[in-house]
Formats: structure tokens, C-alpha cells, sequence
């Protein structure tokens, strides 16, 4: 194996003689040639823009057990690019340059654009037919029916807000369980959980037992609270259980999450693009911000779900054309399995009480439940989304297929990440540079895997940005929505005109949405995207989830101790996020990946700086760990449980309060029997004469507290 790039059109500058002057002439247009063979002959394009390897944390090198081709991934029926190059001039072993190949598979076709511009368009399309077309067509009904007088305007009054955050309550069950799933997913999940399992095996895939158990909690706690109150804002519940100071405290974590979250949503597609493409994500994250801006800012929250339909259904296309085709071409499922199981990669969660083990079973099971309760119990982006159907048997029915499809679409993803590994086992493309971020694998396989189908890559990337739009949509729809609940209105002497309303809510998308695209050069520097993303999450919805469960719950705690919770909680969340971030910015804080090989690989390149030919041996591990050091799978869990349990230990000084002094609608049911009585649950359908933000309350404690 050659493990120096010798120079070649602009390789490491390294030169093993002292070529001369014709020399390097006749050795870069051998390179030129080179390059107009590959694109020519629609070879499997695939690239990143930098030519320095990337170094690997923890890597080995491990012999090919099975691979006697030499070429960069497994035989096929049809020959890779590293298959086809034989280059007079490359170097001395007669193999191509890294940077040289990285530059020769920088082909993203013209059927992949159009594809890829399609996608864009039809986004569009729907959000200017939900934000003016189908707009026009109800007030002209509505003028038909109410002769345009000041009753018909009255009547409408609202109503802006109404249709833009909750499509007035009447959306359908299925496009709202797909745009749900859709969201879930988002591009951080569809890229980040296939490199979280190339890069340290199967043992996230587990977290699919969570979803079941999150998704009964949110039901049973959460969800029916929520529905019938009919909230717009989540956080508005917090002013009624609690007060205003809860509510802003609230409304302010979800703002900081969203300004966090939203950059590394919007950078992961562009990551995609920029492998296949060699188009650069500071170009690339304007054209695509701009498109969901406008679709969003316009369509409203209708606009959101169906465009996540579209997208769903290009997300799931593309991701099961690439299961399909490269398992055929691996050479069935046996062989994917055999060589994941050869090299590690087919494993459980640790087995340990160890907190500071990354995939540990408690770890996993209690810190991953939690994290995908925050999810999809509490979270607005997808409250938000139950709340814009008609009734609590709908909801039901959407939270049942939204977690089914969420979990097949998880599955296709950790099943993506063990092809990419089987296609890559013997010459790992992170370790030699191919790959310049180790979230640039997946696009790296797939242009490999299908490249040869004219369109199917860029039908992968639009499947990428579907899934990340998706999300930032829904996030930009439910900041506009919690802008106006808790900033704008409670602030205002008289109520906003539609008018005003529209621009407000139209203003907030436009803004954050901005404010996204100039952050996201701070991501490119912070590591794994999953991993970041649940460290974000981490931060603010643990503290949230954890006031929601004593809201819901605790009706005994008082304001002053769930303040007194949250506060701690988000504090100490927050410094063991910075302290982690910090540390693996540093290098001080790095986790052991699965052994990798670059033993046959059919181009040179230059080893990472940190390479080690053997598997170290482990050191000794230290008696005492720095807080920062624990799994970012308890960050949820701390934020919460901390919330909780130091709002109960607040009430030592704080005092309790009378149960019955708290409406019993905003106690879960299935503790409702217990405080109150009988729980009623109300549907849209049986309060037709609510307003957007109101609800029917009974006080409960009609005489003074006996002593």
C-alpha cells in the first residue's frame, strides 16, 4: 500500500525525484485526461471540496479479511471509478492522487439538477398556492356568505393567526402523520444516524425502542393536555398553570434552541450537495434558505404539511431505491451483515452503569427516551402539528403512523449506514480523505452505489434537503407562532389587525431564517452532527420537559420552585454542554471508534498525523471523570430530571400549594382521577365558539381553604 500522495496535478506537493519541467507537463495532462475519461463515461460521481485527509479519532488499521480486488469497495456488477484508473503519470505505483480522484468525481449531472430543481419548485409552488390562491378563494366565500359587512369581518377576526399556525384545525390525519415524520426525521437524522452507525456501529439503532415508549407517554401525559386546551403556543400553558415569568422563561429556551438547532439543520444538506457537487456551502445555503423561506413565510403552516408530504415521499423513494440497489450489488443481505459483524460494527449498547460509556444501555434506554419524549411530547414544531387537526381521535391516529413511519424511516437509515461500510470496508474514505467530513461518507456511497442512474443522485439529495427544509419550515412556522403568543400580544394594549398579525408572523420566519444561514459557518467546526444536535437539544428541552412533567403531574409545586428547578437545571445543563463542545473542539474529549482499513485501497493519499498501524491498547481508566465527560445521551435526562427534582426539593422553602387550586385541566389524565374526578376530554368539533388561545375553565376551589 502507498501511503504518500506523490504529486500529481496538484497533489501534496511531494515529489519522490526531481522531475523535469516536461515531466510534470506531460504528468498534469495525463491528469486532464484522466478527468475527461471519468465524467464522460458518467462514472459514479462523488467529491468533497478540501484536499486534506481528514484524521480519524481512535482508528486502525485492520486487514481486509475477504478482499484480495484491491479497489476502493467491494467487486460489483458494475466497475468503480477506482477500478478504471490506471494512470501513466500518477506516481510511481501507478495509482491516482486523492485530491486528483476528489476532483475527478465532482460530477453532479444535468438530470441531478433538474431533479434536485424540481423539488425546489413544486416547494414553492405549494407555499404561493396556500399563501395567496387558496387565501383568496376563502375570503371570497367568506364575503359570499357574510355579504362582506361587518359581521363577516368579525367573524374573521383571527382567523389569520388561525390558519397560518393551525390551518383552522381542519387538516387530514395522513398529510399531517407524514409531515410529522417528515420532521422527525429531518436531514440531521437521515445523514447523522447512518454516520453515527459506519462510524461506531449498530448500537444507536436500539434507540428505536424509546420511540415506543416515548410516543405512550406523550399520549397518555402530554398530548391530551395540549389538545384540549387548544393552545397555539405550548408555552402558553405555563402562564395558566403557572405565570407570565414561567411562560417568557419558557418561550426564551425555545428561541435559543431554535437559533442553535436550525444552522446544523441547514448545514447537513448542504454538505450533501457539496460532496456530489463540489459547489460550496457557503454558496449552496443561501439558493436553498431562500426557498424554504418563501414557502413558509407565505404558505403558513398549510403550506409547511404539504410540502412535507412531497418531500416525505422523495425522502423515503430515494433512500429505498439505495437499500434496494446496493444490497443487489453487494451481493445480497448475507454480505452486508458479514462484513458489518467482521469488523465490529454489529453490536449492542455497553452493558454498564459506567454514565461516561457514549452507547451505554442505561445510557441509551433511559437518556434516549427521554430525549425523544422532548421530541415528540413537548416539543412546538410538533405540538403544533396535533394541534392543527379536528379532534382527539385524529391526534391518536396521527401520533400511531407518525412513530410508525418514523421508526421504518430510522431503520432504512442505520441500514444505509451498513451498506456504506460494507461498500467502504477495506479502504475507509475518512481515514485517506476522500471524505472530507465524516458526515460526507453517505453521499460518498451513494454516488458510488447509483451514480449510475441518471437523476437517482440528485433524487438522493433532494431526499436530504426534503428532510432538512421539513424541519427548519416547521421550526421557522412554530417560532413565528410563539413570537406572537408570548412577545407580541401579551404586550399590546389592543389586539393586533390581520394586517399586523400577517407581517408579524411573515416577519419572524423572514428574520430567524436569516439569522440560521449566518451561523451556519460556526457549525462546520463543532463535529458529528447527530451527536451536536442531541447536545443542543440537550440544553434547553431537558429544562422544559422537565416543567411540563411537574405542570402536568406535581400540582402541588408552586411557581417559585419550578423557577427555582428550571433555573438550576438549565444552568447545569448548559455548563456541562459548553465544557463537552469545548473539550471535543480541543481534542481532549475524543470517544473510540470501530476499526477501519486502508489496506487496499487502489489510490495514495497521506496518512492523518494521528494514524496508528496497531489497535492501541487501552489505557487505564481513570477512578474519578469530569462531569462534561458523560454520554450526551443524559443531557435530556439531566435537564428534566434536575428540573424536577430540584423544584420538589424548592418546595422545602417555598411551601406547597392546595391541589385544588389548579384547573384540572391542566393536570394530565391520568392523574386527573386522582386530584379531581372524572376527566372530559373537548375536541375542536364540541368547542366550535373557542377562540384561538381561550378555553373553558371551572375553578376549583369555590370556598376558602380550610386550614
Amino acid at each position: 500500500m502507498s501511503t504518500t500522495v506523490e504529486s500529481v496535478a496538484g497533489g501534496s506537493g511531494e515529489v519522490s525525484s526531481s522531475p523535469s519541467s516536461l515531466n510534470i507537463h506531460t504528468i498534469v495532462a495525463d491528469a486532464i485526461v484522466k478527468t475527461a475519461a471519468v465524467i464522460s463515461s458518467t462514472v459514479s460521481p462523488s467529491s468533497t471540496t478540501g484536499a486534506s485527509p481528514a484524521t480519524s479519532t481512535t482508528t486502525t488499521t485492520t486487514p481486509s479479511p475477504s478482499s484480495s480486488s484491491g479497489a476502493i469497495s467491494t467487486p460489483t456488477p458494475t466497475p468503480t471509478p477506482g477500478q478504471s484508473f490506471s494512470p501513466p503519470g500518477g506516481n510511481e505505483d501507478g495509482k491516482i492522487s486523492v485530491k486528483d480522484l476528489s476532483q475527478a468525481l465532482q460530477h453532479f449531472g444535468t438530470v441531478d439538477y433538474l431533479v434536485f430543481v424540481a423539488m425546489l419548485a413544486v416547494c414553492a409552488v405549494i407555499g404561493v398556492y396556500f399563501g395567496f390562491i387558496e387565501k383568496k378563494q376563502k375570503k371570497q366565500k367568506l364575503a359570499g356568505k357574510d355579504g362582506a359587512g361587518a359581521a363577516g369581518i368579525e367573524e374573521r377576526r383571527g382567523s389569520e393567526a388561525l390558519d397560518y399556525l393551525v390551518g383552522g384545525r381542519q387538516m387530514k390525519v395522513f398529510p399531517v402523520a407524514l409531515s410529522l415524520v417528515a420532521s422527525f426525521v429531518s436531514g440531521i437524522s437521515l445523514l447523522g444516524t447512518s454516520t453515527e452507525i459506519y462510524v461506531y456501529g449498530t448500537q444507536y439503532a436500539f434507540i428505536l425502542v424509546t420511540l415506543a415508549i416515548s410516543g405512550a407517554i406523550s399520549w397518555y401525559i402530554f398530548l391530551p393536555v395540549f389538545c384540549n386546551l387548544q393552545l397555539t403556543s405550548t408555552y402558553e400553558y405555563f402562564e395558566r398553570r403557572f405565570d407570565g415569568r414561567v411562560r417568557i422563561f419558557g418561550s426564551c429556551l425555545f428561541l435559543v434552541m431554535n437559533i442553535l438547532w436550525q444552522p446544523i439543520c441547514i448545514y447537513v444538506p448542504a454538505l450533501t450537495l457539496n460532496q456530489v457537487s463540489g459547489i460550496s456551502v457557503s454558496t449552496i445555503v443561501p439558493l436553498t434558505s431562500f426557498v424554504c423561506i418563501l414557502y413558509t413565510s407565505v404558505g403558513g403552516i398549510k403550506g409547511v404539511v404539504w410540502t412535507d408530504v412531497i418531500q416525505g415521499f422523495v425522502m423515503i423513494g430515494s433512500m429505498a431505491f439505495v437499500i434496494v440497489q446496493g444490497t443487489i450489488d453487494l451481493g445480497g443481505l448475507g454480505v452486508v451483515l458479514d462484513r458489518n459483524r467482521q469488523f465490529g460494527r454489529l453490536v449492542a449498547p455497553e452493558m454498564t452503569f459506567d454514565p461516561t460509556a457514549r452507547m451505554g444501555v442505561f445510557a441509551l434506554f433511559v437518556g434516549g427516551a427521554l430525549f425523544k419524549l422532548q421530541a415528540n411530547g413537548i416539543n412546538q414544531s410538533i405540538v403544533q402539528r396535533y394541534l392543527t387537526l379536528p379532534n382527539n381521535k385524529a391526534v391518536k391516529k396521527a401520533l400511531i403512523l407518525s412513530l410508525t413511519g418514523f421508526m421504518i424511516v430510522l431503520l432504512m437509515c442505520c441500514y444505509i449506514g451498513m451498506l456504506a461500510f460494507a461498500e467502504f470496508y477495506h479502504c475507509d474514505p475518512i481515514t485517506t480523505g476522500l471524505a472530507r467530513a465524516k458526515d460526507q461518507v453517505i453521499p460518498l456511497y451513494v454516488v458510488r452505489s447509483v451514480g449510475r442512474f441518471p437523476g437517482v443522485v440528485g433524487l438522493f439529495v433532494a431526499g436530504v434537503f426534503s428532510a432538512a427544509l421539513s424541519s427548519l419550515s416547521t421550526a421557522l412556522n412554530s417560532l413565528s407562532g410563539v413570537i406572537l403568543k408570548d412577545f407580541v400580544e401579551p404586550y399590546r394594549s389592543k389586539p393586533l389587525t390581520e394586517r399586523q398579525t400577517a407581517y408579524v408572523l411573515r416577519g419572524v420566519v423572514v428574520v430567524f431564517g436569516l439569522i440560521s444561514m449566518a451561523s451556519v459557518p460556526i457549525v462546520q467546526r463543532l463535529g458529528l452532527v447527530m451527536q451536536l444536535s442531541t447536545t443542543v437539544a440537550g440544553i434547553t428541552c431537558g429544562p422544559l420537559l422537565g416543567a411540563f412533567s411537574v405542570g402536568m403531574l406535581l400540582p402541588f409545586v408552586k411557581t417559585e420552585s419550578l423557577l427555582a428547578g428550571i433555573s438550576t437545571a438549565a444552568s447545569l445543563t448548559a455548563y456541562i454542554v459548553v465544557r463537552a463542545q469545548m473539550a471535543i473542539f480541543n481534542g481532549t474529549l475524543t470517544f473510540q471508534t470501530k476499526p477501519v482499513s486502508v489496506e487496499d485501497c487502489d489510490y495514495s493519499f497521506d496518512l492523518p498525523s494521528n494514524w496508528n498501524a496497531t489497535t492501541p491498547a487501552p489505557s487505564a481508566k481513570s477512578s474519578s471523570h469530569a462531569i462534561h465527560e458523560i454520554s450526551f445521551l443524559w443531557y435530556t435526562a439531566i435537564g428534566s430530571l434536575g428540573t424536577v427534582l430540584g423544584s420538589l426539593l424548592a418546595t422545602l422553602y417555598f411551601g406547597r400549594q392546595d391541589p385544588r387550586v389548579v384547573d384540572k385541566e391542566l393536570i394530565s389524565p391520568i392523574l386527573h382521577n386522582y386530584w379531581y374526578g372524572e376527566y372530559e376530554t373537548v375536541s375542536c368539533e364540541e368547542k366550535t365558539d373557542l377562540a384561538l388561545h381561550e378555553s373553558v375553565t371551572q375553578l376549583k376551589l369555590d370556598q376558602p381553604e380550610k386550614a
